[in-house]
């Protein structure tokens, strides 16, 4: 009797720590996130507050598209500018490309 008594106090006691790992990274990971979206939403802020043309030579980041790069910049013609895009489809995070905003032409 002693012997199940014992494995249901260890068996309670590992549980009871699981329970408490477990809430501890639930809560680590939101905490995580919270502080990777404000940084995030602070980036989109500091862009739309400068509202300055892009520079003439700009590095892709993530989750960019030509279409977005050309509305920000202001230059619909990227694709004729940078010969070494053969797809514009295949476009990704830290290809160097040509703008010349249109306001420059």
């Amino acid at each position: 009797m002693v012997l199940v008594h014992s494995s249901t106090t260890l068996a309670e006691a590992i549980s009871w720590h699981c329970a408490l790992f477990l809430a501890i990274m639930l809560v680590l990971s939101f905490c995580d996130q919270s502080s990777e979206s404000e940084y995030v939403v602070g980036m989109i802020r500091k862009d739309m507050m400068t509202n300055r043309p892009c520079d003439e030579i700009y590095v892709v980041r993530e989750g960019e598209t030509l279409h977005t790069i050309s509305e920000k910049c202001g230059d619909p013609f990227i694709v004729e500018e940078n010969p070494h895009i053969h797809d514009p489809d295949d476009v990704f995070p830290g290809l160097v490309i040509k703008i010349t905003p249109f306001q420059n032409r």
